[in-house]
């Protein structure tokens, strides 16, 4: 098992290469058949339960510009999996190249600690932590279209805009009093 590494590779004419990580799969599948409608640019979408990827077809695996881990919030597994799948990115990866996404942040039965997990490992990184309704037909083109901002950013189809600068605007912060006990 190797590294994913996001300069290896030579960038394709044109297109933008988005990696979906998901332990369960419920909103990978219709988030990818709408960023594959993009019509600017050639959208290739790629599909993972979690990292490492396998290695049998390396050669023939284009380029990766953006990865995005979704976190399902009603799930335990979910965040598990993207914090194993972490240690199997390049670091050269955290310079711009990969979100999180959460969904069913909105569900009253989401203990609030999970957020809070997220929300620190997306500030830990670095990252831009990104809130999507996976229910709806509109949530789900809300999140294409964020998700499409940011990869053309990231795949350098977007003049004057480098991945690194997009991260620093859109990183997620911590409060600092995140760790204080809530008096609601």
């Amino acid at each position: 098992m190797s590294l994913l590494k996001p300069f290896s590779k030579l960038p394709g004419l044109n297109t933008a290469n988005i990696l979906l990580v998901e332990s369960e799969e419920q909103f990978q599948q219709s988030l990818a058949d709408a960023l594959v409608e993009e019509t600017a640019v050639t959208v290739n979408v790629r599909l993972a339960k979690s990292l490492p990827l396998p290695m049998k077809n390396e050669e023939s695996r284009p380029r990766i510009d953006l990865v995005v881990f979704i976190v399902n919030l009603t799930s335990e597994l979910s965040f598990q999996s993207t914090e194993a799948s972490l240690k199997y990115l390049d670091p050269g990866y955290f310079l711009g190249k990969v979100c999180f996404m959460v969904t069913n942040a909105r569900n009253a039965s989401v203990p609030t600690e999970r957020l809070d997990a997220v929300r620190k490992l997306a500030a830990s990184l670095h990252c831009p932590l990104l809130f999507a309704e996976d229910q709806t037909p509109d949530g789900v083109t809300n999140a294409t279209e964020r998700l499409l901002a940011i990869l053309k950013v990231a795949a350098g189809h977007v003049p004057m805009a480098t991945a690194l600068y997009l991260s620093n605007l859109t990183r997620c912060t911590v409060p600092p009093d995140i760790d204080q006990p809530s008096f609601d």
